[in-house]
């Protein structure tokens, strides 16, 4: 898998302006791994028309720094695996590389409710034999997707619910399209039902294996092994989806998905993986952005 020469272009082009301004996430954490704490800082406040496009840059910054790295469409986060299964599947990162990035991931927990006793408990971790190399203590992916919410002026947990998992603001969006909630910022539709554009979350399920948003719609309020990534970029001429999410594979990851065309109905993406299956698709309430 590879990404053309263009579309570096083109991300080269649009990591400017609102980005530029965004606090980075270790501004939310002080010390060093081993003695990490949050520090409480608020979300940013920025214009409505705004908010599309820092989601966007916010994604596509992250993924710079953790090296643009590329994973494939079903990879979500592993964390929920045995760790026999983690460490067949992921090794530990380098420790020059865990080091770089720790205090980053912090930055991600310190938005979400759980984050200073999640950041507290790793700091425990990185004192053991694994050292800095050590794995996170829960899955990050969530906080990740969290933090770009926040950063991109999404202040309120009416606006979006940051949280320790996926399932939590899947569920705030199903309400949304109930109409009871009438301020958050996603509305849960089906994969096809709806064009997809940048900003838009894209969602699948390991445990319990949804395959409809009417599946989870009769599990609400119950924990489920779920993994969300952000559109960037909707490439339809050519066929393909680019979308980035965070802890695929222990990194911030771009995934590059297949665009399926249905008569009459708008493209959906595709994970090559009929048993995880993309069940969700979260469609941002914001103005659009033009396709660059």
């Amino acid at each position: 898998m590879h990404i053309t020469a263009l579309a570096l272009g083109v991300i080269s082009l649009v990591l400017t302006g609102a980005v530029a301004r965004a606090q980075a996430p270790t501004s939310r954490v002080i010390g060093e791994p081993g003695s990490l704490r949050v520090q409480s800082r608020p979300c940013q406040t920025v214009a409505a028309d705004s908010v599309r496009r820092r989601i966007v840059d916010l994604a596509l910054q992250e993924w710079t720094f953790f090296g643009k790295r590329m994973a494939a469409p079903r990879d979500t986060s592993e964390d929920d695996l045995p760790e026999q299964e983690r460490r067949r599947r992921r090794p530990r990162l380098p420790p020059d590389e865990a080091a770089r990035f720790a205090p980053a991931i912090a930055g991600y927990w310190a938005v979400t409710p759980e984050g200073p006793w999640i950041v507290a408990r790793q700091n425990e971790r990185w004192a053991g034999e694994d050292g800095i190399s050590a794995r996170w203590n829960a899955p990050w992916s969530a906080a990740f997707i969290s933090w770009v919410m926040c950063e991109a002026g999404l202040i309120t947990s009416a606006q979006f619910q940051r949280a320790i998992a996926h399932h939590t603001y899947i569920d705030q969006a199903l309400r949304a399209r109930d109409g009871r909630a009438p301020q958050a910022m996603f509305v849960a539709r089906d994969t096809g039902e709806v064009a997809i554009a940048p900003g838009d979350l894209l969602c699948v399920s390991r445990r319990p294996a949804y395959r409809t948003l009417a599946e989870r719609r009769r599990q609400m309020g119950v924990g489920a092994r779920s993994h969300c990534d952000i559109v960037v970029d909707v490439d339809e001429p050519r066929g393909l989806l680019r979308a980035v999410g965070g802890n695929v594979r222990g990194v911030v990851s771009m995934k590059i998905f297949p665009l399926v065309r249905e008569t009459g109905r708008p493209p959906r993406a595709n994970t090559g993986d009929e048993g995880r299956p993309l069940f969700a698709h979260l469609q941002l309430r914001a103005a659009p952005v033009h396709a660059d």
